[in-house]
Order: structure tokens, then sequence, then C-alpha cells
């Protein structure tokens, strides 16, 4: 393992932090984030570290106090805040308890805060306290995993590490564990680390260079040693790589259509995931083994990820790679999950607790790969790394001709089950469309940003699709920066070319396995009049506005029916379809007929829950200043016909309509949002965003 230790980075946070929080803190913070930062070590805000040292309180006494990671926060980009500081003194004292219950510990460590306000300290802050160390570091290395979880693990962690390192059972976190471990230590006063079989590994030193470094010299020796018994991965195939991913294109829409979890609201009937694939050689090489059902169908590495990956995979043998296999599969796994948790919740004798679903975060296809969920892509991200990590100890485990051991369904539950550790889940509600995929057709014009900016305010996962090039770029880069990578993809696509919408719909399914709702906006316009107009012309409006609808509403039909949790369609339409314009004939029909189109999609797919609505604005000239490509190209021809310059132009059609409105992209994506989170149980409808025109009225 690399040694990640920098003087002058040191320096640098030692400027920046140790003014308000001293220099114990701040090294502290840098070597946290060392950690953190280290996949090898920890993974989405597991881990621990504290320091001890004084706080001062409001008479400006000094307290001895240990400053420990809180729940919640992540060691790669924990802040000096991060570690909440505790009472110390009085939490060494509780060593004299024969026992303390996990709630009555949890009570005792936010009595003993500080800072009131201050986040509620990791749920190993007595270990912590209770051993002697300035500096205490808890990692969950890979390579110590590696050796801790497999038979005989003790007798390999002493050969490897040598008798520095103490070694200790599993004992679930808390109270128990952690008197265990100041004993332990009592026993070995020069030893400088420890192992906790099937959890991880404890570091210390008096200087936060020092405990960090100790982690990476343990570290390095448990790789060196595995790297001598540990034979390489057998030679790969990319062909079978590709050929994977093939399938997985087509089964992707299957799996999220049974994990899919019904719900008791009509007009919103399933809570859907979204998916991740990992799909490499080297995955494909391992669930292809004859021993790989039997050793992946195991226990997570550490207790710690229970709450991320639940206590066991979902393998899906090839021969179940099928609908009614798949769908078999789901609803045995969930069976078998309610079943463990009622026999574990009795013999722990807990009373009404419930768990938050039952649905597995991992699928294991043979042939396929491994598929991660998620209630939204962070969390099938965070499922991701973690099966990275899985998948390649217990793959080391068998070259070395191991066999893995995890913990006990016993122990498994008390993880399972724990207040804190069931807290990392937050208990908010998610945003309105936190679980739901959308892909946006001429994303990158006026309309069509204002609808992915709004989509992506309500959560929803977004496909910004539009021709390849800068528009498509700069959305891109433009929304990133406001909401992140997870949920945005861009897609050039071609609504004209059936393969580019096919191979841009497959990356979507791919991205985020599969798609809910397909919202038509891509358009084209042409002014002239029926007596001057070229067939070309026409002829290139109708392959973007009907024939580029057609391909769209082909594939949406097909995609939810095989996924089979209905879906929502909207086809931005346009006030000419019912109040066409002199010399724009070829726009007003083409929209029409795309129009009709919708309309006939809503009869056709109302018996999949597909709903089809229309929703036709009258001019938005911009979005912030991102220009409307329509009236880029017609706005000149109207300008000339009434005299008037842009502004001119803007102002005529505001006053043209009943309430004097300014119809914007936010309109329009309001009325989209409608449809889209089935406020009213409607199909078939078009809803005019228009100010009130009389004669563009539906009728």
């Amino acid at each position: 393992m690399e040694n990640g230790w920098s003087a002058a980075e040191a320096a640098r946070y030692l400027s920046q932090y140790a003014p308000q929080w001293g220099e114990d803190l701040a090294l502290r913070t840098y070597t946290s984030r060392l950690l953190g930062g280290a996949k090898e070590l920890v993974l989405h805000g597991g881990g621990n570290t504290s320091v001890k040292g004084v706080w001062v309180n409001a008479l400006g006494e000094p307290v001895p106090a240990l400053f420990v990671k809180a729940s919640g926060w992540n060691l790669a980009s924990i802040l000096p805040e991060g570690h909440s500081a505790l009472n110390v003194t009085f939490l060494q004292r509780l060593q004299q308890l024969p026992e303390l219950s996990d709630e009555a510990m949890v009570r005792v460590l936010r009595a003993n805060l500080l800072e009131p306000e201050a986040a509620t300290p990791s749920i190993e802050s007595l270990l912590h306290a209770f051993l002697p160390h300035t500096f205490i570091d808890h990692s969950h290395p890979d390579a110590i995993l590696t050796l801790s979880n497999q038979a005989g693990g003790e007798r390999l962690l002493a050969e490897a590490l040598g008798d520095e390192v103490i070694i200790l059972p599993y004992i679930h976190p808390g109270f128990a564990l952690a008197k265990e471990v100041a004993k332990a230590f009592a026993k070995a006063p020069h030893s400088r680390g420890m192992v906790l079989m099937q959890h991880g590994l404890l570091t210390w030193g008096e200087s936060a260079q020092a405990s960090y470094e100790a982690t990476v010299q343990w570290v390095t020796r448990a790789e060196a040693f595995i790297a001598q018994r540990c034979p390489p991965p057998p030679a790969l195939d990319s062909v079978v790589e590709s050929e994977a991913w093939a399938r997985y294109g087509a089964l992707a829409p299957l799996l999220r259509g049974a994990l899919a979890m019904p719900t008791a609201e009509a007009d919103h009937p399933w809570q859907r995931f979204i998916l991740r694939p990992l799909i490499t050689p080297e995955i494909l090489a391992l669930l292809g083994q004859a021993e790989a059902k039997t050793l992946l169908l195991s226990p997570p590495l550490t207790t710690d990820h229970l709450i991320r990956i639940k206590p066991l995979p979902l393998w899906l043998a090839e021969e179940a790679h099928n609908p009614e296999g798949i769908r078999a599969a789901v609803a045995a796994y969930r069976q078998a999950y309610q079943a463990y948790w009622a026999r574990e919740r009795e013999a722990a004798g807990v009373v009404g607790l419930e768990p938050r679903d039952s649905s597995p975060r991992l699928l294991m296809l043979p042939g396929v790969g491994v598929v991660c969920v998620g209630r939204n892509s962070a969390e099938a991200d965070m499922t991701w790394d973690l099966a990275v990590q899985l998948l390649a100890v217990k793959g080391m485990i068998a070259r070395m001709g191991g066999q893995y051991v995890g913990v006990s369904p016993a122990d498994q539950f008390a993880m399972e089950s724990y207040g804190p550790q069931r807290a990392k889940l937050g208990n908010q509600a998610p945003p309105p469309l936190g679980h739901s995929v959308a892909l946006v057709t001429g994303a990158a014009g006026a309309i069509g940003s204002g609808i992915c900016r709004t989509l992506l305010e309500q959560g929803c996962h977004v496909a910004l699709a539009d021709l390849p090039g800068e528009p498509l770029h700069s959305l891109e880069a433009e929304l990133r920066g406001l909401y992140g990578a997870g949920r945005l993809l861009a897609v050039g696509m071609d609504v004209t070319d059936p393969q580019s919408v096919a191979e841009g719909w497959e990356r979507v399914v791919r991205t985020w396995g599969g798609l809910d709702m397909l919202i038509l906006n891509a358009g084209l316009a042409h002014v002239s009049s029926l007596e001057e107009m070229r067939s070309e012309a026409f002829i290139r409006l109708q392959r973007v506005n009907v024939e580029g609808t057609l391909h769209l509403l082909s594939a949406a039909a097909r995609h939810f029916r095989q996924q089979g949790t209905g879906g929502d369609v909207v086809l931005i339409s346009t006030k000419n379809v019912f109040a066409p314009g002199a010399n724009f004939g070829a726009y007003s029909a083409t929209k029409a007929a795309a129009h009709q189109l919708a309309r006939i999609a809503s009869l056709e797919m109302a018996a999949l829950d597909v709903r089809v609505n229309m929703v036709a604005p009258d001019g938005v000239f911009s979005e912030g200043q991102r220009p409307s490509g329509l009236w880029a190209e017609v706005g000149p021809d109207r300008m000339r016909a009434r005299g008037l310059d842009a502004a001119g132009l803007e102002s005529y059609y505001q006053n043209r309509n009943l309430l004097k409105a300014r119809i914007t992209a936010t309109h329009v994506a309001r009325a989209v949002l409608f449809f889209v989170t089935r406020q009213t149980p409607s199909t078939g409808v078009t809803l005019p965003v228009d100010g009130g025109l009389p004669d563009a009225t539906p009728r």
C-alpha cells in the first residue's frame, strides 16, 4: 500500500484548520481523509478515527475530551467538526459496568457530548475512549479482510503480521467490543495494532502520522503475504465481456421490473430501483467457476456493509435468465429474507421491528455479471463499490485455496437491526421522482433544458438526448455543476435514425437499468408558404417531427411492456396543432401528425399503465442564455412580417394572450411535471401552456 503522507499537505491542513481547531484535530482531519480516500481501506462512511485532546468550556476551563468521528460523516471528506467532542473522563469510567445495552450506550454518548448540537458520535466511540492512545484509526482494509474472513484466519494473520498485532474474534460493535479491546491491549501493552476478525484493523499512535503509517505498514505486510500465496487470476476473454453486456441490455428491464416494489398508491403503484452493472472479464471468470455459488452466496466482508447490501446476494442461475425465472427468484429471495428477519428477531427478543425492505441489493448472474441495486443512483454507486471490494476479496480467498467465513445470522441481524446503523439510511422521504428515470429529446434547446432542469430538481435521473455537439456538451456541463454527475447522462441521438434511437435507449438502460418517462421534445420548424414550399423542406421536418416521434414511441412501448411497471410519455406539442399559422404549414402539419400519434399511443399503451399526454405551448424564446432553436428559425420572418425587433416580437406574443403572460420553459416544464407526477388520472390529454389563446383551445 502506498504511503500518502505529505509534509507539505500536512502543513496546509495546519495552516487552514489549526488556528480554530488546534494542531491535533487539524492533522486528525488530514489523516482521516487519507484513510477515507483509499478505497482499499474504507468505503462510504465506513471506518472511524479519533484523537484525545482538550475542550475548553464556557468558563475557560480545560476538559479532557475525545474527538471521535460522528455517525454520518465520510472520512474521505470529513471536516474538523466531523469529530464530535465527548467527555472522555466519564466515558472511561464506564469500563466499571458489567454491561451496557446499545440503547443506553447511545443515550450516554449523547449525554456526554461537550457541544450539545454536535452530531451523534460513532457507535464505536467507547472503543476509542477505552484505549489509552492519543490517535486511533479503524479501517476495513481489503488485505486484512482477505485473511480474517477465511478458515484459519487467525493463524494466517499471525503469520503475516507477527506478534505486535493483537487478533480478536468477531464481537458485535458497542460496549462489549470496547471492553474486550481494552482487555486485550492491557495484556499486550507493547502491541502496535489489532485485527478484529470479520471487522477490520485498529492502529494507534501518539501522532496522526504514526497512527496512519501503522495502518500502511500492516496493510502492506498483509498484501505481501497474500501475493506470495495467491496465484494470478485466469486468462480473460474480452469477447465474453461484450456478449455479457448484450445479455445485460436485454435482461435489465426485466430485472428492474421484477425488483420494483408495489405501493398502496393507485396513481404511483411502484417503488422502483436504479441498477448499476458490474461487468468485467474478471467478474465473469469468477462467476463462472464451479464453486462460485458457494463462495459468493455468503455474508458481506464486514457487518458495517449489511445496511447497504443485505446479508446475502440473489443468485440467478443461467437457466433463470427469463421473465418467469427472474420474477420467481426475486419473490423467493424476499420470502427468505422475511423469514430470516422473523426468525432472528424472535431469537433476539426484539419486538415490532421491521426491515426497511426485503429486496436484494446484489444480483449475481453467471454469464452476465453482477447487478448493483439502489433506491437511487447514489445508493447504486455505493453498492457497486462494495461489490467490487467483496468480489475482489472473495476471489483472492478462492485463489489462495481458502474457505470464506462470514459472521453468523444472529450477528448479521444484530447489526442490521441496530438503530444507529439503520439511522445511516435516513428517514426522509425521497424526492418525488427520486426512483425514476427520464429521457428528454431535444434536451439542448430552450424548452428541453428547462424540462431537464425541473426533473433534476425533483430528484429524477435524466438522460439528455440531442444531436452530438457543443449545445449538448454545454448543457451537460452546466447541469453537472448544479446537480452532480450521478443523475445525468448525455446521449447523442438522432431521432430520425432508428439505429441511433436504439443505441441511445440502450445507453440509458445500461446506465440505470431502465426508463420510466419519455419526454418527446425534439422538433424542427420551417417558414414557407404552401405555394413556395419545397418538398425537401417538408420531408426534413417530417423525419424529425413525425418519424422521430414514431421511432421513440415504438421503443417506449416495447420497453414499458418488458419492464412491466407502467410509465409516462409526454409530447411537447404546440398551439399550432389547433391554431395553425400562415407560412407555417410544414411545422403545423407535422406537429399535428405527431400529436395524433401520441393520442393513438394513449389508446394502445393504457393497458400497460402507460399514460401519454401532450403539452401545447405558445412561443418560448429562450431559457436563460440558451436560445430556442425553433425561434432562431422562424423569428426573423415573424419580425419582418410585423416590423418588430426581437424584443418587440416577444412583447407581441406576450400581449396577444388573455393573461398577458410571457411563456417560459419553466412553465412548460411544470406542465410536464404535472403529468409525470400523476396529479390526476389522465391520459390522452392536451394541456395548453399559452396564457389563454381562444383559437388554440383543444376541441
